[in-house]
């Protein structure tokens, strides 16, 4: 007889923000332009910390060395992620086995200036961002907002799901059977957590989706069908409460 495992579904709580807004890391000849840092705060010439501010570049007056720095780009405030992460991110590598270790690399490259070293120090760059964002999740210091949301036990899956099929004709009921959550105590718990009801940040990740694709070059048309609006003056009208200017003003930034 073969057993079937009761291991929870896992979802990629993160897959849809780095497919939908990328992320790059590029090199920083000065660290005051970065907003990755990898410091020795103990004189010993090793990675003590690392620290990571997702909306502006690094700025501290405490004594320490950067060791390595990068600048990462996420699409900013066009990133709703972005936005929902602390303003830093602050690691003591001591206690992070595997950012210590990456961290390690990423210093090793800085120094050595080895073939193709830009290259693998971007890459390891990326990783440690993803790593850094998923230990927040999984810390779940937020207590509201989209991350708070994202470390839910059970309301994370209803936002994966929708962030990874935000053209789908959503039904209250099919959220909440995700989450599996009777409809009226889903209704209350996102609403409470997320802080806006369920359909409303519906509305607003596909309108971020939607402004992605318009920055891409496509049209209001095109845009709206992609990210489920049913037409593009329904999406056109929603755009312009969301942002304060219609879809035609992404147009012209091309």
């Amino acid at each position: 007889m073969i057993e079937r495992s009761t291991e929870p579904q896992k979802h990629d709580r993160l897959a849809a923000f780095l497919r939908a807004y990328g992320l790059r890391a590029f090199p920083c000849d000065h660290w005051y332009d970065a907003n990755l840092l990898i410091v020795d705060a103990e004189g010993t010439g090793v990675p003590t910390h690392l620290i990571y501010r997702p909306q502006a570049a690094a700025t501290s007056s405490e004594a320490m060395e950067v060791l390595a720095a990068a600048a990462i780009d996420f699409s900013g405030s066009m990133n709703p992620l972005v936005g929902a992460l602390p303003g830093e991110l602050r690691f003591d590598l001591a206690s992070e086995p595997p950012l210590q270790g990456l961290s390690a690399l990423i210093v090793s490259e800085t120094r050595d200036r080895r073939c193709g070293g830009g290259t693998v120090h971007a890459r390891l760059c990326e990783v440690v961002v993803v790593l850094a964002i998923r230990r927040a999740l999984a810390s779940g210091t937020v207590n509201a907002g989209l991350l708070a949301g994202l470390a839910h036990h059970d309301l994370h899956a209803s936002l994966v799901a929708m962030h990874e099929d935000p053209a789908r004709r959503w039904q209250i009921k099919d959220l909440a059977a995700i989450a599996a959550m009777s409809r009226s105590r889903f209704i209350e718990a996102f609403k409470q957590t997320i802080g806006q009801p369920p359909a409303a940040y519906l509305t607003s990740w596909r309108l971020a989706l939607g402004r992605v694709e318009l920055r891409s070059g496509r049209s209001a048309k095109v845009a709206a069908a992609l990210v489920g609006f049913g037409s593009a003056a329904a999406f056109s009208r929603a755009y312009l409460r969301q942002y304060g200017y219609p879809p035609s003003h992404e147009c012209r930034h091309v």
